[in-house]
């Protein structure tokens, strides 16, 4: 893990998780290029109707604000979870439409 990887983390453990956790959801990181720090939101989150207002006041503002030379802006990559794709794949077996 590299050091600026290292620093993302931390500023995710100590400012973003404990307030994603309490909804139920997570973050992971993708990956950095030329200072946008690219996300996917997971658990709760992950597809939730205020992720793009999470994004904003929470992880770009936290980020931005304690990583001012590393990370310029968060995007959120959208993904299906996998806890979604169970209760898809459930339903279609259990209940024939």
């Amino acid at each position: 893990m590299t050091e600026d990887w290292k620093r993302i983390e931390s500023v995710l453990d100590e400012k973003v998780r404990p307030s994603l956790r309490a909804h139920g959801g997570e973050i992971a990181v993708d990956h950095l290029e030329d200072g946008v720090l690219y996300v996917k939101l997971l658990g709760q989150c992950a597809g939730c109707p205020s992720a793009d207002l999470t994004n904003e006041t929470l992880v770009e503002a936290e980020l931005t604000r304690a990583l001012p030379g590393l990370v310029r802006k968060v995007a959120v990559i959208q993904t299906v979870s996998d806890e979604l794709w169970e209760q898809a794949k459930k339903l279609l077996r259990d209940h024939h439409l």
